[in-house]
């Protein structure tokens, strides 16, 4: 499973990246909204620290300007992924940009229905949001379950499920079961993937003991 974090913070993406577990970066404007930062130069900053796909989305709603936006945006750097909604405009410029080799990422996705027309339209990533769902009552990693059940009957289908709108570690070990591609989770959430109370008991009592004998690994 392929690991993106959810952010548009430069320091966090750097802290992230140095541990070598993060694959990609999606952002959304929101998220460059609350950075505080001006959008190209952001993303191309966010691309010199991060290899993998780096989502930047478009901001327009109409076809013709979403186009004109993508083509800034894919020229920033060779690893920008188009963000697009799942709209019959952004589901167009898809169609458009996967026939010219650039991969694209549908955001917004909340029905397997909805799924199987980003496939159709060649998209590199689907992004269904759980917790979206989760929030009125709908179970969101049961749309997951469909759409991996969905792609995997189509083998010519491409498009890798991103599962986004995380909430929780559970999300992400329940994706992965699933069989989902890509999570992307913010800073957060993959920090707490970390934590187990045993683990944290364990090492402490390791600590304890070995600064109790005495010994050191490191000689002067």
């Amino acid at each position: 499973m392929k690991f993106f974090v959810d952010t548009a913070d430069i320091h966090e993406i750097e802290e992230l990246a140095a541990t070598g577990l993060i694959d990609g970066v999606t952002t959304n404007p929101s998220l460059i909204a609350k950075s505080g930062k001006e959008f190209v130069p952001l993303i191309k900053d966010i691309c010199k620290i991060v290899n993998g796909p780096v989502s930047a989305e478009v901001a327009a709603t109409d076809f013709e300007t979403m186009r004109k936006e993508a083509e800034v945006l894919r020229n920033i750097a060779n690893n920008v992924t188009i963000k697009v909604p799942l709209t019959p405009a952004g589901l167009k410029l898809c169609k458009l940009l996967s026939h010219d080799d650039t991969k694209v990422n549908v955001t917004l996705c909340f029905s397997a229905a909805q799924a199987i027309l980003a496939a159709k339209a060649g998209a590199a990533f689907v992004s269904p949001f759980v917790g979206r769902l989760d929030d009125i009552s709908m179970n969101g990693m049961q749309l997951i379950e469909d759409i991996v059940k969905i792609y995997k009957n189509y083998p010519a289908y491409k498009t890798e499920v991103l599962v986004a709108s995380i909430r929780s570690p559970m999300h992400i070990t329940q994706a992965a079961k699933m069989g989902a591609q890509v999570i992307t989770a913010p800073p957060s959430v993959i920090q707490q993937l970390f934590k187990h109370p045993l683990t944290d008991q364990g090492l402490a009592a390791f600590v304890e003991d070995w600064n109790k004998s005495g010994q050191t690994i490191l000689k002067d």
